[in-house]
C-alpha cells in the first residue's frame, strides 16, 4: 500500500503560483509513475501531469503546457507541481495519484493509490 498527502493548495490571483506537493510513505520502494489530476465542481477528474518513474519524463494536458512543471525528488518520496501563470479555469481540487503502469496512463482508472486532494483557487 501508498498513502499520498497533497499540500499547498490554497487561494491566489489570476497571473499568481503555487506549488503544490504530493508526500509517499508506505512501500514506496517499488516505482511508481506519478501524475497529478483535477477536479472542478461538476466536472469529470482530467489529467493534468504526470512524471515516469523509470525515466523521469514528463507528460502535460495541454492546457497546462508551459505554464504547470512536475518534478519528483525520489529520496524525499514527494512529486511536486510548479504551478505559474494561474487562470480562473486552473481552479479545482488536485489530486496527486500513483500508479505501476510502464506506460503512460493519463486517466483516471489507471491510477492504483490516490490522495485526498487540496484545493486551489484562483480569483480573478
Amino acid at each position: 500500500q501508498v498513502q499520498l498527502v497533497e499540500s499547498g493548495g490554497g487561494l491566489v490571483q489570476a497571473g499568481g503560483s503555487l506549488r503544490l506537493s504530493c508526500a509517499a510513505s508506505g512501500r514506496t520502494g517499488s516505482t511508481y509513475t506519478m501524475g497529478w489530476f483535477r477536479q472542478a465542481p461538476g466536472k469529470e477528474r482530467e489529467f493534468v501531469a504526470l512524471i515516469m518513474w523509470s525515466s523521469s519524463n514528463t507528460y502535460y494536458a495541454d492546457s497546462v503546457k508551459g505554464r504547470f512543471t512536475i518534478s519528483r525528488d525520489n529520496a524525499k518520496n514527494t512529486v511536486y507541481l510548479q504551478m505559474n501563470s494561474l487562470k480562473p479555469e486552473d481552479t479545482a481540487v488536485y489530486y496527486c495519484a500513483a500508479t505501476r503502469s510502464i506506460v503512460v496512463i493519463t486517466t483516471p482508472d489507471g491510477y492504483d493509490y490516490w490522495g485526498q486532494g487540496t484545493q486551489v483557487t484562483v480569483s480573478s
